[in-house]
């Protein structure tokens, strides 16, 4: 069977699962769909233990509305189910979900979520079926149509989202100097350890956790994970921390270093946009000639 086949199989195969993830969404049977999303807020953060794992490294209580019963539940986790919570304090809004008609398998967002509509496996699909239908271009039609099919539709969606870029750094940037300094100290050092399954190289991830006291008198507790030096060695360091008054979890330790990061991230953006167009261009060039 050669490529022509193949690709042939392949784009059949994904087309059906992107169809079938269709069905089964306007259904309403996808596992996002039968997902409960609720808002729950944090009572009670415990005291992270040094060296323990960053999947639920921070000990949280948290209450929520049962939608079923209207009464308040209370549940605690300190297992690390769902997302890692990154930063909390008492009186944050955060987001809970489990599986409907099975409470107990609850898992915490780091915030509220919006119902889905479990789209994401048939998006998914659909590009894996589109990708093979470019092969199946290039190789008829000639080469060119993989950059035109390539690189047209990613210059696209750049450009698209080009504008939100820039309104979300000037706004990062007019946030950044609002920010409230205070002092904080590294409480712990959280500690995971993997094995790479190809080098069999062990690799060890640190992450220091934060806790300062804004100035409206909230305990936020919370992972550092930059502008922090040798974090194995930061529990008990002393550091000045700047946060939005609004939201404490948007913080950092080096206002400077994230002012000049974002700068690089939209130029990053629109030398990405320039390259993929001018790609698509020199494709439709040459299929023109």
């Amino acid at each position: 069977m050669g490529w022509d086949w193949f690709l042939r199989l392949w784009c059949a195969a994904w087309g059906a699962v992107a169809l079938v993830g269709a069905v089964r969404s306007l259904a309403g049977v996808t596992k996002a769909q039968r997902t409960v999303r609720l808002t729950g807020r944090i009572r009670a953060v415990g005291v992270p233990r040094h060296g323990a794992s960053r999947i639920g490294g921070i000990p949280l209580e948290v209450s929520y509305r049962d939608p079923d019963s209207g009464r308040e539940v209370v549940v605690t986790d300190d297992e690390g189910r769902g997302e890692t919570v990154a930063a909390a304090w008492a009186g944050r809004e955060i987001g809970v979900c489990h599986p409907r008609g099975r409470p107990h398998e609850f898992g915490f967002a780091d915030a509220p979520q919006p119902p889905s509509r479990g789209l994401a496996g048939p998006a998914a699909a659909l590009f894996a079926a589109y990708a093979g239908l470019v092969a199946l271009a290039a190789l008829h039609r000639g080469w060119p149509w993989a950059l035109v099919g390539g690189a047209g539709p990613w210059a696209l969606s750049g450009l698209w989202h080009l504008p939100g870029a820039v309104r979300d750094r000037r706004g990062r940037r007019e946030r950044l100097a609002a920010m409230d300094a205070v002092p904080g100290r590294i409480v712990a050092v959280f500690r995971d350890v993997r094995t790479d399954e190809e080098s069999g190289s062990v690799l060890t991830t640190r992450t220091p956790v934060v806790a300062f006291t804004t100035r409206d008198g909230t305990a936020v507790t919370a992972h550092c994970t930059a502008h922090l030096a040798d974090p194995a060695r930061a529990r008990g360091r002393e550091v000045t921390v700047h946060h939005t008054p609004a939201n404490p979890a948007e913080f950092t330790l080096d206002p400077a270093a994230d002012r000049r990061s974002w700068a690089w991230d939209v130029a990053v953006h629109v030398a990405a946009v320039v390259v993929l167009a001018a790609t698509a261009a020199v494709g439709a060039v040459l299929l023109l000639r």
